[in-house]
């Protein structure tokens, strides 16, 4: 062989590791490049996807249990349990999967170096280990995955104690009463719903015109409910944000101005006890070697790749939240699947346009295909069927009762076009959905299958009548409606 290695990869996380081990399925020698020396994994299992969703889990499992009982309901976790104890099951939790991605690459005879990756040319990557000791190596191909990294506010600087990221956030001691968060996206509202539900006064400053824009309009309506039920405020139009400790009264103070204010741009206060600032990712790429190569990038310094996640340069390929939307540990286990059959001629089928994202807020909201606004300004005549987690049965057994499912399907041949959920265990519910999608198949599917009852599926085939009913209404005879068309 002219190289060492068939395909060498940079980064651990989702993308590089599904294209690890897709390329070993095909007989491949890979070679795996981890610039943390103590894991694999990376953000997806160190820092991000895995411990706040641990963590949230752990929120949801107390907030469930208090809901059951009248005597409870009314007190707060940080008065029966301790951070340690719900950070001990985070750890626990990183500590298998680090366990079992250690395991795959070694059964999969995959090597792994730890060290940080430079591009010296087109096959050959040059490692340098956490003693600045070098060593080079060659391969055919090159994967690049070295992920992100979380954006420093320009207005203030995070201490790490009582002004945190996402990553010093998981080291907290203690649950704090009152936490300020700072962000406009999915992180803000994760984060925010889970200390919410340990107890913690939460706020969330918005530097962004509105929260979460682009939810479907009447999930944002349940969504905006549900925030004010567990008593989280949030402040969009947010600027010159401002933080300073109060020694007097033990408190960080937190000002900032509103955009449109009504009143003057008069200075605003909140006093917390912590603030966690989510104020965006930006790739890994600096020090990788692109520029010497010629490696396209974006002005965010995202890779250009195309649609077989090639770069310009035809052997290096890259995926993963290192070259932007949509960023989602999700869709990077398909982008580095699919890089690797590319890479080696195998014929792979794509992955649809349309994903589905879910947000690990409590409850969780989870979404695929159009929203209701976008499928009528494209032109589509659509009708919508609803199910509210009160009317589900599962909902009442459970006491989870605030939800939504609904259902965007064309009035004309019932063919489903979108699918919005908010409620226990939305991240799960909208596969049902999404596979029925992805087959053609239209809202008849939720009525003429027996789905197992009691369930929250159970959502689809009441949102379906729902829908079928305004059908029919319009003036469609519901006897054609039920029959195959």
């Amino acid at each position: 062989m002219k190289y060492k290695y068939d395909v060498i990869i940079i980064g651990s996380g989702p993308a590089g590791f599904s294209c690890a081990m897709q390329s070993s399925k095909f007989d491949k020698k890979v070679l795996v490049i981890e610039a943390n020396e103590d894991s694999f994994g990376g953000t997806w299992i160190n820092s991000g996807t895995i411990p706040s969703k641990a963590l949230r889990e752990t929120a949801r499992i107390i907030q469930r249990f208090q809901s059951q009982f009248e005597d409870l309901s009314g007190e707060k976790a940080y008065q029966h349990h301790q951070m340690s104890e719900l950070l001990k099951y985070k750890n626990e939790i990183q500590h298998s999967k680090n366990t079992k991605v250690e395991n795959d690459f070694s059964k999969n005879e995959i090597d792994t170096v730890h060290g940080f990756g430079e591009l010296i040319d087109n096959h050959t990557v040059e490692v340098t280990d956490k003693k600045g000791k070098k060593k080079t190596y060659t391969g055919e191909f090159i994967f690049l995955s070295p992920g992100s990294k979380p954006v420093q506010p320009k207005e203030f600087k995070l201490d790490h104690n009582k002004i945190l990221d996402y990553i010093s956030i998981l080291d907290l001691t203690h649950i704090p009463r009152k936490l300020l968060v700072i962000g406009s996206g999915v992180q803000a509202l994760e984060y925010a719903t889970t200390f919410s539900n340990l107890g913690s006064r939460v706020s969330i400053l918005n530097e962004a015109d509105s929260f979460l824009p682009f939810l479907d309009n009447e999930i944002r309506d349940q969504l905006e409910t549900l925030l004010e039920k567990q008593k989280i405020e949030v402040f969009s139009n947010a600027e010159h944000i401002n933080i300073k400790t109060n020694t007097i009264r033990n408190t960080t103070e937190v000002s900032y101005n509103l955009r449109q204010d009504n009143e003057g741009k008069r200075k605003r206060v909140i006093e917390t006890e912590h603030v966690l600032y989510l104020g965006g990712k930006v790739p890994n790429t600096e020090n990788l070697g692109l520029s010497d190569l010629g490696i396209e990038t974006d002005k965010e310094g995202n890779i250009i790749v195309n649609d077989n996640y090639r770069t310009n340069i035809d052997n290096i390929y890259a995926g993963g939240d290192v070259i932007g939307y949509p960023a989602l540990a999700s869709a990077s286990f398909s982008e580095g699947r699919l890089a690797s059959c590319n890479m080696f001629g195998i014929q792979a089928l794509d992955v649809p346009p349309e994903i589905p994202f879910a947000i690990y807020s409590i409850p969780e909201i989870a979404s695929i295909g159009l929203t209701e606004k976008e499928a009528k300004s494209r032109g589509y005549e659509v009708t919508v069927g609803r199910a509210y987690y009160k009317n589900i049965t599962q909902g009442d057994i459970s006491n989870q009762q605030d939800g939504l499912l609904k259902l965007v399907f064309e009035t004309e041949n019932l063919k489903l076009v979108g699918i919005h959920i908010i409620g226990e265990r939305a991240s799960d519910l909208i596969h049902l959905g999404q596979a029925v999608m992805s087959l053609g198949g239209d809202i008849r599917y939720f009525i003429n299958h027996v789905l197992n009852y009691p369930t929250y599926s159970e959502a689809y085939r009441i949102a379906a009548f729902n829908g079928m009913n305004r059908v029919y209404e319009a003036g469609v005879k519901y006897k054609k409606i039920l029959k195959n068309k």
